[in-house]
């Protein structure tokens, strides 16, 4: 093998899902990762600390896009505006990947250890969503409840959207989860055959 390999971390990643999905997360290995892919275990280590970080690497680039949709929302938005814009933003990050999102999903939803780290991501969105919020002036307990309302919407509308018979986009069903949680504030509810 050459020193440099082409799409090394797209490779890695998605033999390692196709590792967890058919072996287990806990059973899969590095080494078999790295194999699968036709890599080396070092050039895995290259790329993400461990096993886990092959399904939480892209958070970081996450949160940034966020920040940037937040901070650049019109000045006159309100905060919850100010999330709609952060949540597009995020939302379009994912429009193409749908069925990997789903093979993910099933893989988190398998495996406590990584239940736990998929909750310590949403976690790190709020907290970015929150000093988003607070750096366009929005005090603190406002944006933090703002922000915490803005994970509970991305949470729903991901999970809607990677539902097996679900055809609409992302960015549509999160919108669709805000006006929602805004008919709910507003003292109005969401008719049950629209759920």
């Amino acid at each position: 093998m050459g020193r440099w390999e082409p799409n090394a971390r797209e490779r890695l990643a998605k033999a390692a899902l196709d590792l967890y999905g058919e072996r287990g997360y806990e059973q899969t290995t590095v080494a078999e990762i790295a194999r699968s892919a036709g890599l080396t275990e070092r050039t895995f280590f290259r790329h993400y600390a461990d096993k886990r970080e092959v399904l939480f690497s892209g958070a970081i680039e996450l949160e940034q896009l966020l920040t940037r949709a937040v901070a650049d929302a019109p000045p006159s938005a309100a905060p919850i505006d100010a999330v709609a814009s952060g949540l597009d933003a995020i939302c379009a990050e994912f429009e193409e990947r749908r069925d990997f999102a789903r093979k993910r999903q099933a893989v988190i939803w398998a495996t406590a250890e990584l239940r736990e780290r998929e909750l310590i991501k949403l976690a790190s969105l709020a907290a970015a969503f929150t000093e988003a919020l607070r750096a366009r002036g929005v005090p603190p307990s406002a944006a933090g409840l703002t922000a915490e309302a803005g994970v509970a919407v991305f949470k729903v509308a991901f999970e809607r959207w990677i539902a097996a018979d679900e055809r609409r986009s992302l960015t549509r069903l999160a919108r669709e989860s805000l006006d929602e949680l805004r008919t709910v504030a507003m003292g109005g509810h969401t008719p049950m055959n629209e759920v």
